[in-house]
């Protein structure tokens, strides 16, 4: 293993010179300690480090992901999984990894400086500069919704989405809709595009077609609004899946103001089964997440990362909460019709 001697004759200054950068000592100028640093998790030092680490800290690294309230996604999932590291003993701290933060400083830099075990990551996209350094990083690591291959020192948590979409286009199938759309979120994240392509991969399990026309996705929900759905609508779609919740609920209502009445005309579903599910008009059919369980699957997974047992995949089954957005397909859908006379 690598020692402090190893480091200091790398970079030929003294061992007690890289003591002090690495525990942050005042009179170790900023660029020092970050070469310091930097040759450390270069030369494997990491690992011995944490072994002699006093105090056995965590992570929750959160990035677009709201989790301080009980009614936000997030909070239950953070809940979790202090509820599973706090017992043993751990120190969990919950740090929000803003992209100068990500672009400023390497991710094991971040994780050797401030002495942290290993991380549970919630709510990265595909280009947070960190996502890059987890194909490479040697410290123990859970993405939620993010799969990052071939680095044994990296697991990925989630529901199994493609169940997910198996049970709702399934669901929407026994009462009789054909042509089932789909409105998504950007395509810029990990679960996004999973998602995306689960929902075709349903249909076609399900003996539906699967055109890709029957698809929309946006960054904004607005554009979701004002451009995809207009067009689901006018291809006769009788039943929309959306990517999460706060989508579907805003389609729900968007497609109220445009005098269809859900369920009879148009039959909606979401992804998530966010609290104020049950509290839409009327209240909203959804896939859920169990999120308490999500966390604490990202302890189980990060704990087995610790002791290296190299988890990949860890997926939670998903499972369809029916409510009253969803109905039977009306006799007299225009399934091949459009927005006239509406």
């Amino acid at each position: 293993m690598t020692t402090l001697q190893d480091i200091a004759d790398r970079m030929g200054i003294s061992k007690g010179t890289v003591s002090k950068a690495l525990n942050g000592a005042p009179d170790i100028s900023e660029t020092l300690q970050k070469n310091v640093l930097e040759t450390a998790v270069e030369m494997g030092y990491t690992k011995l480090r944490r072994q002699k680490a006093d105090a056995k800290k965590l992570c929750i690294l959160t990035e677009n992901i709201e989790y301080e309230e009980p009614h936000q996604f997030g909070y239950d999932i953070t809940l979790g999984f202090r509820q599973m590291a706090e017992p043993a003993g751990y120190t969990v701290e919950i740090v929000q990894a803003e992209e100068k933060l990500q672009k400023h400083t390497p991710y094991d830099v971040f994780m050797l400086r401030n002495n942290y075990l290993g991380a549970f990551v919630l709510g990265f996209s595909l280009n947070d500069p960190w996502m890059k350094d987890f194909h490479t990083s040697r410290t123990p690591t859970v993405l939620y919704d993010n799969y990052i291959s071939a680095n044994p020192n990296i697991a990925y948590v989630g529901v199994d989405n493609n169940e997910g979409m198996e049970l709702a286009v399934s669901h929407l199938k026994l009462l009789g809709h054909k042509k089932i759309g789909y409105l998504s979120g950007a395509l810029g994240s990990h679960v996004m595009q999973v998602r995306h392509k689960a929902f075709f991969q349903a249909l076609r399990q399900n003996g539906l077609q699967s055109d890709p026309t029957y698809a929309g996705s946006s960054y904004y929900i607005t554009e979701c609004l004002e451009k995809h759905l207009p067009r689901l609508l006018a291809m006769g779609v009788t039943a929309i899946i959306c990517s999460h919740d706060l989508i579907a609920n805003t389609v729900m209502i968007q497609c109220q103001q445009l005098g269809y009445h859900v369920p009879r005309d148009l039959s909606i579903i979401g992804f998530d089964d966010l609290p104020i599910c049950a509290y839409t008009s009327p209240p909203l059919t959804t896939i859920r997440q169990e999120r308490i369980e999500l966390g604490k699957s990202g302890y189980y997974a990060l704990d087995s990362l610790m002791n290296k047992v190299s988890i990949g995949t860890l997926l939670l089954h998903a499972q369809l909460v029916v409510r009253n957005s969803t109905g039977p397909r009306a006799a007299n859908s225009r399934e091949y019709g459009s927005l006239q006379g509406k």
